[in-house]
């Protein structure tokens, strides 16, 4: 078993909490949750690891209070960019010019994975239950010579 210190990316939960994520996420040295949170969710995982989280198109500012349409985090090393709409987030945004490491974002309930130069944009699919057809997900982020390293992990 891997145990290189890891983020744990989730997106899409709309207020269901998969107790594979408890396994999934333990030992965390960050968690980020790129929206459509839903109640509940977030106190779940802060009993794993720190958490770094922004509001959906579908969350309630009222009901996450302090929760952001975008943040800035940073763990092992790298800057991340996070917000639920990807194309939101560009549209005011240059994170490949900015220097950030890792781009995350949801919404689109598609795990996704592409590099812009040194940027890494990582959509980790839908972790909520399932919807549209899709399979559900979540992705692990490790770093290796300085660069991040996504897996997709599958949730059955």
């Amino acid at each position: 078993m891997d145990t290189s210190p890891f983020i744990g990316v989730v997106s899409d939960t709309h207020g269901y909490y998969d107790p594979l994520l408890d396994d999934l996420f333990a030992g965390a040295e960050r968690i980020v949750h790129a929206g459509d949170i839903g109640a509940g969710v977030l106190d779940r995982l802060r009993r794993l690891a720190p958490v770094t989280a922004v509001l959906g198109n579908t969350d309630l500012a009222d009901v996450l209070p302090g929760v952001q349409s975008e943040a800035v985090a940073e763990a092992l090393g790298l800057r991340i960019l996070v917000g639920h709409i990807r194309q939101s987030l560009l549209r005011f945004r240059d994170p490949v010019a900015e220097g950030f490491d890792l781009v995350i974002s949801g919404h689109s309930h598609r795990a996704a994975v592409e590099w812009r130069q040194g940027t890494l944009f990582l959509d980790p699919g839908s972790a909520g239950s399932a919807r549209f057809g899709l399979p559900r997900s979540v992705a692990l982020v490790t770093v290796h010579a300085g660069r991040p390293q996504p897996r997709i992990v599958p949730l059955e």
